[in-house]
């Protein structure tokens, strides 16, 4: 069975939005075509943020490092390491207060 370091995931996409002009650095740990489960680390400088979109679908966000707010119209969720958040069935954007890394967890539905 494949094993991953959280840690070591966040520390290298943490160091890479940094440096990046878009602010963000993302890295799939599990999903694909072949997977209706999709994992993904996100980390974003402070300020940065993913700007409005549609939902993926089923999908929870987990921070792994630093604090974020999750909004959805005009409601917000605030979280901050070890929080877990169920990411709204509706548009939404998630926002770096500080430098964050996150766990993206999305069902898909294949067609």
């Amino acid at each position: 069975m494949p094993k991953t370091s959280l840690i070591a995931v966040v520390r290298h996409e943490l160091a890479h939005a940094r440096d990046a002009p878009s602010g963000r650095s993302a890295r799939t740990l599990h999903g694909g075509h072949e997977h209706r489960l999709r994992q993904t680390v996100i980390a974003l400088r402070a300020g940065e943020q993913l700007a409005e979109h549609a939902s993926p679908g089923e999908a929870t966000v987990q921070v792994l490092h630093g604090r974020i707010t999750l909004r959805a119209g005009d409601v917000f969720w605030n979280g901050s390491v070890g929080d877990l958040l169920i990411v709204p069935d509706r548009s939404h954007s998630l926002e770096a207060v500080e430098d964050a890394a996150i766990l993206l967890t999305v069902v898909t539905t294949r067609s």
